[in-house]
């Protein structure tokens, strides 16, 4: 099962795909989806993360997704925006038949570290250990990415246990 793991945001779009063969999670690839303010307004922003979204599935062709949930802090301008992008992705995803999962932050560091608590840092160095690579993936969105399709695969291998029995 191949799963892509979505960090939502307007400027960058976290995201990993990881694979699963033989109960074992590998790495497919990872990155992001960038938008610049000199890329006009907020619409057209929105549309390039559509579009990009649109090859990257095209290209990967995954059989689930996860997207992080949005998560309100302070700034509801910021929180707006990404509420604007979570809802691109959301529907790219709904367009193409794939079935999506949405993990809120403290799961998603649970899951991974094992500490709905953890630090940015933890997390990623748990990425890496989990995936076994050489380095932390770059950017940190792309992290985020990866941990957000690790917590899709760590919760879905529970429910096959928890259903099995």
């Amino acid at each position: 099962m191949r799963i892509l793991g979505l960090d939502p945001g307007t400027a960058t779009v976290g995201y990993g795909i990881v694979e699963e063969l033989d109960g074992q999670v590998s790495v497919v690839d990872y990155g992001v989806i960038r938008t610049e303010p000199k890329d006009g307004d907020s619409a057209h922003r929105l549309q390039i993360i559509y579009e990009q979204l649109n090859e990257l599935l095209n290209q990967f062709e995954p059989d689930a997704a996860a997207v992080e949930e949005l998560f309100f802090g302070r700034n509801i301008t910021t929180a707006i925006s990404v509420g604007q992008a979570r809802g691109v992705l959301l529907l790219a995803l709904a367009n193409a038949g794939i079935p999506v999962a949405e993990y809120s932050p403290p799961k998603i560091k649970e899951a991974v570290s094992g500490y709905g608590n953890a630090s940015k840092q933890q997390v990623q160095y748990m990425v890496q250990n989990l995936l076994n690579l050489e380095e932390v993936p770059k950017p940190d969105d792309a992290a985020d990415g990866l941990a957000v399709a690790l917590t899709h695969f760590q919760y879905r291998r529970y429910e096959m246990l928890y259903d099995s029995d």
